[in-house]
């Protein structure tokens, strides 16, 4: 079974077109193609990563977070209780009011005491705001190194390439298309970075958009992997290079959030805005899915099933992008625009308390100094 779904698998009609075959993407004549066993080596460059996020996290956010005055909040941990224990964990962590009366009988202890146990177990859950600035110091390391690559990658390797400036070249002459030495790298360190973060899942912050990233790091791994497979790497370089710009602005804007710089959060989210708006909004699906949809039309008459396979998981990767730019955007209208709704609101409060000022004087009553701003 194992072989005949292997056999399936590697069938040259699923991966690339019909006038060629494996054989005909051996190396020769110094031309190097990418080879789906160097896959191997993304497991172990992985957990490389995961001891830098451990040194990271524990030689250099902390001593970072103690100079911001970010401090370790010793929350008090509920009395034991076996009971209270097993229901918070198999039935729910905020139970009703009839619910609590029942337990409280049930532990011969008072309403209140319940209610305060509930409270304090439910606090040991939440993450402190120690662990968020050391999980965002990671990411801010990893997101930078990734920016670092990116840049290196889009600036000193690729300028000499046409299919860089021009989607269309990413097509010609495939599946014959040489790997380049930066482009096995590449791939390497972003594989590794997301099966690092697969593998932390269970020990990460929990937050409201926990299956948006299961999503999205499967999603990532199995298109990286399948592009390399099928030497989709140029149009998988260009997919990396438009993803890798936006996360260093967000981890940043996360750091000084939790050290309550919020000027500058508030301007490095700005930043990420409109960096994540421009890519992942504007570029990739109006120039890698218009490469990956529209123009592979052009170059052969028959279409091969990775087709649909890649093209399925690109989709999938702009929904996500949707759905968060979504929250981007109520993100931004609360501090935004509602901080400019309210500077106005406190300009026109002001020219109307003068307005009224003027009246009362010529009416030779006594001016009223009182400003409606005074109170906020």
């Amino acid at each position: 079974i194992l072989w005949g779904c292997s056999l399936w698998f590697w069938w040259e009609t699923l991966w690339i077109p019909a006038n060629c075959t494996w054989a005909d993407l051996e190396d020769h004549d110094d031309i190097v193609f990418p080879k789906p066993y160097q896959l191997c080596a993304t497991i172990p460059y992985a957990f490389v990563l995961l001891m830098v996020r451990f040194l990271i996290e524990r030689y250099i956010a902390i001593p970072l977070a103690k100079a911001l005055g970010i401090k370790n909040v010793t929350r008090v941990k509920p009395q034991p209780n076996a009971v209270l224990e097993n229901y918070f964990r198999k039935c729910t962590k905020q139970p009703s009011q009839s619910e609590i009366q029942g337990l409280a009988k049930k532990c011969n202890w008072t309403v209140r005491l319940v209610e305060k146990w509930f409270r304090r177990r439910r606090n040991l859950e939440l993450p402190t705001m120690l662990r968020k600035f050391q999980e965002a110091c990671h990411f801010l390391n990893i997101s930078e190194l990734r920016l670092t690559n990116c840049s290196f990658f889009a600036w000193f390797c690729l300028p000499q390439k046409p299919w860089f400036y021009d989607i269309w070249q990413v097509w010609v002459g495939y599946p014959f298309q040489s790997l380049l030495s930066s482009q096995y790298w590449y791939y390497m360190a972003e594989i590794s970075f997301y099966w690092s973060l697969l593998f932390t899942l269970g020990t990460d912050i929990k937050r409201k958009d926990f299956m948006a990233h299961v999503v999205h790091h499967l999603a990532a791994i199995v298109l990286m992997a399948c592009s390399w497979c099928g030497n989709y790497v140029r149009i998988g370089t260009l997919v990396m290079i438009v993803h890798d710009t936006a996360d260093f602005w967000l981890e940043s804007a996360k750091m000084f959030n939790y050290a309550r710089w919020e000027k500058t959060c508030n301007v490095l989210f700005v930043i990420f805005s409109v960096v994540f708006f421009i890519t992942r909004i504007i570029l990739f699906p109006f120039w890698i899915l218009r490469g990956t949809i529209y123009l592979p039309c052009y170059y052969s008459s028959t279409i091969v099933i990775a087709y649909f396979t890649f093209n399925g998981q690109l989709l999938i990767l702009q929904g996500l992008h949707l759905y968060w730019g979504y929250f981007v955007l109520k993100i931004l209208n609360k501090f935004l625009f509602i901080k400019v709704t309210s500077v106005r609101n406190y300009y026109l409060s002001f020219e109307n308390e003068q307005v009224n000022r003027q009246k009362n004087e010529r009416k030779g009553e006594e001016p009223n100094l009182s400003m409606p701003y005074q109170d906020k």
